[in-house]
Order: structure tokens, then sequence, then C-alpha cells
């Protein structure tokens, strides 16, 4: 049995490495305006990806680039040159979005897996087969897509690789193909540059034009006016009952904008949900709780499982974004000898350790601090903040770029967090 993928986002360099430290098998990202999120290929030069590609391939994992934007005739030219630059790098795939961008790829660089994205909608087998035809040896499904659908056409096309969204961020509209942050910011969602409009409250009117008068319709307290706002996606339930299907080849988590710490949590979770499938055994409340750690728009399961008319409970009316039971206080740098404050730090505060490699943790006590094993999870707490520059502190909070002394060295990107409580209020994003 082929044992399927777990796919990560790698907004930048160290999301990469973090998501792949965490269990991704592989990781996707892009480079330049061409792939569709503008912000994190900002994220990466063409050095910087070179050393992602290489790193991955040191771990014996891949790297998809997202060539998934949609071209106007003007960028056609250095649509060329970024194809044959990218492809020079080595990676292992290309995420493609539109027929002509899958056939110009496949002519610059002819030995190139190409992958479909999920922007190019593929809800069936007529549509899947065309894509198979021209190329592609992987089609990303549309969101709105079926289980019992995919399952339809992996029996039609057997060699064609499938791979599914299980976890991240929805979009109110149709695949992605919206139109309302053009409208209002000149932003365009299927150029990379989407500004999430469906994330803002709205008040709503209601408008007369023949008389002009223009009416506000005051709603229930209560109600909430994110209208447009959808809940996250989260499958970890469901993984037994997806791969029991026998049809995905790739399970796919969204969020290169989304924090490290998100790339970790949602890898580590993944990961031990697929492992444990393979093992024979499943814990569905492990998963879930560890993925409430952070902050969401709330869940839904979606469409793979169940039909759009068979779900009200995809929007969440009330909130743009909600905390999760966890705040991050710090991360572990790449050296794993020192920390940076990502909330606030005081002496002696216990916090939970979230690391990639639990086998490398035992329990210490020295002049810096202690690692304890409690009831199931590994804490730590510090005796003493000591600046890598050797200036001790009484306390340390977010804005304190200094790295600080661990009390022995740690996998690097772990994470320290503490239970998140209401007076938070807006904490640092990490």
């Amino acid at each position: 049995m082929n044992k399927v993928e777990l796919l990560s986002p790698a907004g930048n360099l160290e999301k990469l490495k973090i998501a792949i430290d965490y269990g991704a098998d592989a990781v996707y990202g892009g480079v330049s305006h061409f792939s569709l999120r503008i912000r994190s290929g900002k994220e990466f030069d063409m050095e910087s990806f070179k050393e992602g590609i290489d790193y991955a391939h040191s771990k014996g994992r891949k790297v998809y680039v997202t060539i998934n934007g949609f071209p106007f005739n003007s960028q056609l030219k250095l649509l060329k040159e970024h194809i044959a630059a990218m492809a020079a790098l080595g990676p292992d795939a290309f995420i493609v979005a539109t027929p002509g961008v899958l056939k110009l790829a496949h002519q610059i660089a002819p030995d190139m897996p190409l992958h479909l994205s999920t922007q190019a909608n593929v809800m069936n087998v007529l549509d899947a087969q065309v894509y198979y035809d021209m190329g592609a040896r992987r089609i990303i499904a549309a969101r709105e897509i079926s289980l019992k659908d995919l399952k339809q056409i992996k029996e039609e096309l057997p060699d064609l690789e499938i791979e599914v969204f299980v976890h991240g961020s929805m979009c109110f509209a149709y695949s992605g193909r919206c139109l309302i942050s053009t409208l209002q910011s000149g932003r365009v969602p299927n150029r990379g540059s989407c500004a999430n409009d469906c994330r803002f409250p709205y008040e709503m009117y209601a408008a007369n034009p023949e008389t002009g008068t223009l009416f506000k319709l005051v709603e229930d307290e209560g109600v909430g006016t994110y209208i447009m706002n959808s809940k996250d996606l989260n499958l970890a339930s469901h993984i037994k009952e997806i791969l029991d299907a026998g049809c995905i080849d790739s399970l796919k988590i969204e969020g290169r904008t989304k924090a490290p710490y998100y790339a970790a949590v949602t890898a580590k979770v993944y990961r031990r949900a697929i492992d444990d499938y393979y093992a024979g055994i499943f814990n569905e409340e492990v998963y879930q709780r560890e993925l409430n750690t952070m902050q969401n728009r709330g869940f839904t399961d979606a469409y793979l499982i169940n039909r759009p008319f068979e779900k009200h409970d995809t929007q969440n009316l009330d909130i743009s974004m909600m905390m999760g039971t966890h705040q991050v206080s710090g991360m572990v740098d790449g050296s794993g000898e020192y920390f940076e404050c990502k909330y606030k730090t005081f002496p002696g505060d216990a916090m939970e350790i979230l690391t990639p490699d639990e086998s490398m943790l035992s329990e210490i006590d020295n002049e810096i601090g202690t690692i304890r094993y409690i009831d199931g999870q590994w804490s730590i707490s510090f005796k003493k903040l000591l600046a890598e520059n050797g200036k001790i502190w009484d306390q340390i909070h977010s804005g304190n770029l200094n790295r600080f002394t661990l009390p022995v060295k740690l996998p690097p990107f772990t994470f320290f967090r503490i239970p998140a409580t209401e007076d938070m209020g807006t904490v640092t994003k990490c």
C-alpha cells in the first residue's frame, strides 16, 4: 500500500523547514506574482527558495512550485522566463491553474511533473480526463467535490494522482473565484493579492431606486455581521474515511500566509493522524484538541464528505477570528540553543513544549531553568532570562528582539505555549 502524502504550505524558508521538521512529506510555495499568494511569494527570493529545495531534498522530502496565477498577455514573456528559472532550481513539480500555462510549462520544462491547481475547478471525470491528456500528472480537486466523485475519477483514471485539501482557510466563493476584493480595493484574488474582504463585518441596507431612500437593516443582537466569513476547513476527524476510500494520493494543508506555529501544529497533527491510520489506530479527540490550540474561525468539515446542500454551518457570522486554546510564548531558533519571545515570559512561568521530536527531550534542572515531563506533557520554566548578549532580564515581552539562552539545546523550531485567557486580547501572531 502506497502511503498517502502529507503536503504542507511553505510561506517562507523558516516555515518550509518547520513543516518538514514536523512531518510533511512535501511542501508547496512560490516566488513572484505568478503564485496565488503574492505576500508569501515576496518572502522567497530565488536564492532562499533554492535553499528550501535543497533542505527538503536533504530530508528526502519534495517541493512543489506554485505558478498558479492567471497571467495577462503583457506578462507572458516574463512568465516564460520565470518557468525556466524555477525549473533550473530542481523542484519536484509545478502547480499550474490554466490550460495555457500547463501547455507552456510542458514545452519549457518537459520533464517537470505538472499538478493542476484547485483553481481549475475539476469536478468530474470529463475535466479530469482533458487535463490528464494534456499532461497533468495530478489534479488538486475543487473544494466543492465529493469523495464519491473522486472515487469515480480514480476508477476511470487510475494513473492520475488526486490531491485534496483537508485543513485551512476556506473561500466563500466558488473555488476561490471571487470578485469582491477586486471591486473594493483593486486587489485581484486570481492574481494572488486578495485582501480577504469576506472576513470583514458588513452593515446591510435596502434601497428604493424610485425614491433614492436608503434603509439600514438592523440585525438582531447576536446574529452577527460577518455574512461572508467562511469557517476553516478541518477534516482531521475524517482521515480514516478519506483514506479508506482508496482514491486519494495527497492530503493538502492550506496556509502559506499563516504563522510558523500553524505550520508546525497542522503538520504534526495530520502526520500523526496519517501514521495512526496505517497503524490501525485512530484518535480524533487527540487531533482536534491540538488543532484547537490555534487561532481559527471555527471549524467545518465542508463538502468532501457532505454535499453542499446538506451543509449549513460553514459560515462564522459572529467573529472574523477566534482565539485558540493556547497562546504561543516563544519559539526556539534554528540553532536550537536560544528562544525568541512571542508573548511574555517571567521567571518561574511553566510553559508547554511543542516539538517536532519528543525523543530529544529529557528532564533537566540547572541554573537557567527546568524541563519536566508531567501528566503526559513536557513543560519548561526559566529561573534566569539570560539574553545572548549576557544581560539578565526580570521579564520579557514580544517586542524584545533578543535571543535568550535555553537550559539545554532543543530541537530547532520547538514552541513554548501557555493556555489562553479571555483577557489576552489581541496577541502576537506566531
